[in-house]
């Protein structure tokens, strides 16, 4: 590759969030209510480069696929919303697996504070993985970034089927334990949990397996599917999460 041709970019933060793993993060942002932060490195916590923006509700985060960066990239694709059996060109999805490991995705800004050097982003929504880099932060406009009129092809609503999600009584033991450093657990659960994280290419009406597990915030949560129902059995906290 010619060097006019190539790009260095450094991140100036990084996310804070609940999704350890990428088993379990929801397939867009702002599907479920999952609180985290963006934390702004020293060198870019500067007062004067997040002026006005408290005043906006939703931002653009620009970040790195940096857990899959090393895999390469496909020219197609298989989206879960076409049942992850059909292949698309991976320009027509969103897809981590691209020539340059980059996402977009649009949170809600809850506020803004400084923790010391660092400049801290409270969001919401976000489908990020813990301590994902970010290259970029840029306020969403309505008028400019809202098309009611656009045709999404394959994704022109939300995802409609939702899985009934249960607790046994020892995993609501244990958020009952847990709720004070951790509220909104069995809510945030439910969410992740209703819209399905398996993997959308398995013939899930065949499927043997039924008991997963994954990891949320310190975590380690086990959960089993029957009968198009979900059963949250217990939480496990890790050691050293």
């Amino acid at each position: 590759m010619n060097n006019e041709n190539s790009f260095q970019f450094s991140a100036i933060g990084k996310v804070n969030s609940c999704y350890k793993e990428k088993f379990g993060i929801p397939r867009q942002s702002l599907l479920v209510n999952s609180p985290g932060q963006i934390e702004i490195f020293a060198d870019y916590s500067n007062n004067d480069a997040f002026r006005e923006l408290e005043k906006f509700s939703h931002i653009w985060v620009i970040f790195v696929f940096s857990e899959t960066q090393n895999q390469g990239w496909n020219p197609t694709v298989r989206p879960p919303r076409l049942g992850g059996n059909k292949r698309i060109g991976v320009f027509a999805s969103r897809s981590m697996f691209r020539p340059n490991p980059v996402g977009l995705s649009v949170v809600e800004l809850k506020s803004i504070e400084r923790s010391g050097d660092n400049i801290i982003l409270n969001i919401n929504g976000g489908d990020f993985l813990d301590s994902t880099p970010v290259l970029d932060i840029k306020p969403y406009v309505p008028y400019a970034d809202s098309i009611p009129s656009a045709n999404a092809a394959y994704a022109n609503s939300k995802p409609l089927d939702k899985l009934l999600v249960n607790f046994s009584a020892g995993a609501m033991n244990d958020i009952h334990l847990n709720e004070l450093q951790y509220p909104g657990l069995a809510q945030l659960i439910v969410e992740i949990l209703q819209m399905d994280p398996r993997p959308a290419y398995q013939d899930k009406r065949k499927e043997i397996k039924s008991e997963y597990a994954m990891k949320l915030y310190d975590f380690d949560i086990k959960w089993k599917i029957e009968k198009d129902q979900i059963l949250v059995e217990k939480l496990y906290k890790r050691v050293n999460p």
